[in-house]
C-alpha cells in the first residue's frame, strides 16, 4: 500500500539559500553530466548555484519553494519564480527560473508538486514562462504535460559555452 510521499514542501526564504544552492548544484549536476562540457557544468555551478545567488534571488523579490525529505529534512528540491529576463517575456509574464529535483525522487509527484506551488505564485499574471534545454526530452515531457507551450528559442551560457534552449509558456488566468 502507498504510504504517500516521503517528502514536504515549504516556502523557503533567506536562511534557506545554502540548502537552495546544494540542490541547484548537486541537480544541475546530476542532469547535465556526460551530456554537456563538464567544465562548463563545474563554472556554471560555481557562479550560479552559490549560496549568495540564491540569497540575491530571495532579496530581489523572487520566491522559491523547498522540497525536503521526510524524515529528516534533507533537501531534495525546489521552485524559483521570479521577474522574468526572456526575449520572449511580455508585460504581465513571470519566469520559473527553477525547478529542480534529485533524481530519485522522479515519479514521485513531487515535480507537479512543485510546479503547484509555482503556478500558485504566478497567480495574477498572464503567463508562467521557463527555458529548459533543447535535448532534456524528459523536462521537455514533463512541461508540456503541466501545460507549456513553445514559444522560442534562446542561446544559454553554461560555464562559457553557449548551448540551445526552448523557451516555453503556460497561459494563466489573469
Amino acid at each position: 500500500m502507498d504510504e504517500g510521499p516521503t517528502w514536504t514542501i515549504r516556502e523557503a526564504g533567506e536562511d534557506d539559500a545554502a540548502a537552495l544552492a546544494l540542490i541547484g548544484a548537486a541537480t544541475f549536476l546530476e542532469t547535465f553530466a556526460g551530456i554537456l562540457d563538464g567544465a562548463a557544468i563545474v563554472a556554471h555551478c560555481a557562479a550560479q548555484h552559490e549560496e549568495s545567488a540564491y540569497r540575491a534571488w530571495l532579496a530581489s523579490g523572487a520566491r522559491a519553494w523547498l522540497a525536503e525529505a521526510q524524515p529528516g529534512g534533507a533537501p531534495i528540491g525546489f521552485a524559483l519564480v521570479a521577474r522574468p529576463d526572456l526575449d520572449a517575456a511580455a508585460e504581465g509574464d513571470i519566469e520559473l527560473k527553477r525547478i529542480y529535483s534529485l533524481s530519485r525522487f522522479h515519479g514521485s509527484g513531487l515535480g507537479a508538486a512543485l510546479m503547484r506551488e509555482a503556478v500558485a505564485a504566478a497567480e495574477g499574471h498572464r503567463r508562467l514562462l521557463l527555458g529548459v534545454y533543447a535535448r532534456n526530452e524528459r523536462a521537455l515531457a514533463f512541461y508540456r504535460k503541466q501545460g507549456f507551450v513553445d514559444i522560442g528559442t534562446r542561446r544559454f551560457n553554461v560555464g562559457g559555452k553557449l548551448y540551445d534552449d526552448r523557451v516555453l509558456a503556460r497561459p494563466l488566468a489573469a
